[in-house]
């Protein structure tokens, strides 16, 4: 909910004075190193979002904004995979999401590119399925930028190195089927590239 077009995609109305959505992943949910993601059964349409995600990269506790830039020292592209039915009907109860965002396999990530190999505070990304671009993003366009995310994130969890922060997805996202073919980026670089089965 960081980017306004995918909020009213998603028909919401989340404006940057609110506070960020914020919600957790088991280790579990992690995918990396270019592995297929498998489709759960049962749990009706999964969902792509992809995310710009940053790596936590020193311990941190009630951090403030003008010293976040600190803790974090690496970009990749990743998939936030959502059960978008699950989660409308948890929604609907007011119910926690765990169960649709953070199934096995849901949290994919690409390679690092290392924050001062970007040296600038404007990184446009992108998420190809089968070869068509579906999402562009920038992290000028967020409602919460990432040092904003880490400040408020760190009053309720302290961040650890090692930890991953996804910060929201733009609009475009969509449902995945057997044998689709995702691929990640950050500017022109490929960071990320696998299959559904």
């Amino acid at each position: 909910m960081n980017y306004a077009l995918h909020n009213k995609e998603l028909c919401s109305t989340l404006s940057d004075k609110e506070a960020p959505v914020i919600f957790t992943k088991p280790d579990s949910a992690l995918l990396k190193n270019h592995k297929p993601f498998f489709i759960p059964d049962g749990l009706g349409r999964i969902d792509y979002e992809g995310e710009l995600v940053v790596r936590i990269c020193r311990l941190g506790k009630s951090v403030p904004v003008r010293f976040a830039h600190r803790y974090y020292d690496a970009y990749t592209v990743g998939v936030d995979f959502t059960a978008r039915e699950l989660q409308s009907k948890l929604r609907k109860e007011g119910l926690p999401w765990d169960m649709c965002k953070g199934f096995d396999g849901s949290a994919v990530i690409g390679s690092w590119i290392e924050k001062q190999e970007l040296a600038t505070e404007s990184i446009h990304f992108r998420l190809d399925l089968n070869g068509l671009n579906v999402q562009n993003g920038c992290s000028q366009d967020m409602l919460h930028p990432v040092d904003d995310i880490i400040a408020y994130v760190s009053r309720y969890f302290t961040l650890k190195t090692g930890d991953l922060l996804f910060t929201g997805t733009p609009a475009g996202v969509g449902p995945v089927k057997e044998n689709d073919r995702i691929e990640g980026y950050i500017g022109d670089t490929k960071v990320l590239d696998f299959c559904c089965r």
